[in-house]
């Protein structure tokens, strides 16, 4: 094993980040060591990029960013069961503390001390990753590395969608974002009869069309949610709506859209001060679920399963780069053009 490694380093406060060498990850006794093949850069890593408000509360270079990843395991701790060397695996990236009340009913999710890979802990952006064995999730057969990389997003949509319902249920999903286009994949795949998506972004729009059949994409500048109800000749409104964009205005929108006794979910983080109709959602004996991470570790079999079944992501992923153009993806990702960027780290050698 050699002693140093690539790795893409917050290293300083300030917009951007560093490739250099840091020294390879030790493991401790109940970690593996894992060599990355794949990543895919997230809207964290962008917010830490521009070093935004959100990461400067929340970063403390020097970091190995990233948390989006697949690879294959090439050490073990002594006292780790279950896992083997040569097993293609990529990660929770939610470390959790397993003492909590949540933790002990099985709601890891939300545990209160939860630390991220690659925001309070060294990230995947790099050769090689230590990762706590509990979070390793072995592949199922027929995953590619660049599908499995992309997991942790993928995790959200699919924890956000089937919260509730969808077999013959209208479907509406603010944000084309990626996890939102993935939402509405899911949503399709599971028995949603129709599925709207909303977005400013007509490009986004166009992604979601490739990946979802039969969807109707409509941008929120010219068009209205509420106007699609009767054109696709829903009565009441939608049975479950999923926000994701973190806009006020698509919010209150949705509530206004979801019929009575429907039900909300909320993955996308709303501006302090956003304000919300408490009326509305009461006299409609209304339904909303914050989304938080993935479940651990249900909503990973789900995503393998529903893989190994034919649901296609390959269409969210628009770019694919080597390691070494890692500021092409960013910018690809801050042009608001891109779906899913991959960086691939398997010719770190060469």
């Amino acid at each position: 094993m050699k002693e140093s490694m690539y790795a893409i380093v917050k290293d300083k406060e300030g917009p951007g980040l560093s490739l250099t060498r840091v020294p390879v990850p030790e493991i401790g006794p109940s970690e593996v060591l894992i060599k990355i093949n794949k990543t895919a850069i997230c809207g964290t890593d962008v917010h830490i990029y521009q070093w935004d408000d959100w990461a400067k509360a929340h970063i403390r270079p020097p970091l190995v960013v990233g948390h989006e990843y697949a690879g294959e395991i090439v050490g073990l701790g002594s006292m780790v069961d279950g896992l083997e060397l040569g097993d293609r695996v990529t990660g929770e990236g939610h470390v959790v503390c397993g003492k909590c009340r949540n933790c002990r009913a099985g709601r890891r999710h939300l545990c209160r001390e939860t630390q991220g890979i690659g925001v309070q802990l060294p990230g995947a952006f790099a050769e090689y990753l230590a990762l706590p064995a509990e979070n390793a999730i072995r592949l199922m057969e027929g995953i590619p590395d660049e599908i499995a990389a992309i997991f942790d997003p993928f995790g959200n949509a699919v924890h956000t969608a089937l919260k509730f319902d969808l077999v013959g249920e209208d479907v509406l999903i603010t944000g084309a974002g990626p996890i939102g286009i993935m939402a509405a994949a899911v949503a399709r795949f599971a028995g949603a009869r129709h599925i709207v998506i909303s977005d400013m972004i007509d490009y986004r729009l166009e992604l979601a069309g490739k990946l979802v059949p039969r969807l109707v994409a409509i941008n929120a500048r010219h068009e209205s949610v509420l106007d699609t109800i009767g054109q696709l000749g829903m009565l009441e409104g939608f049975d479950v709506s999923m926000e994701m964009s973190g806009s006020g205005q698509a919010l209150d929108d949705m509530l206004h859209a979801t019929r009575m006794g429907g039900k909300i979910a909320l993955l996308g983080f709303q501006k302090p001060g956003t304000t919300f109709d408490f009326n509305h959602f009461i006299l409609n004996g209304m339904e909303i679920q914050g989304i938080y991470g993935r479940e651990m570790y249900d909503t990973w079999h789900k995503m393998m399963a529903m893989i190994q079944s034919g649901l296609d992501l390959t269409p969210i992923i628009t770019h694919r780069l080597d390691f070494r153009d890692f500021e092409a993806g960013f910018e690809a990702m801050i042009s608001t053009e891109a779906g899913k960027v991959i960086l691939d780290w398997t010719q770190a050698d060469s």
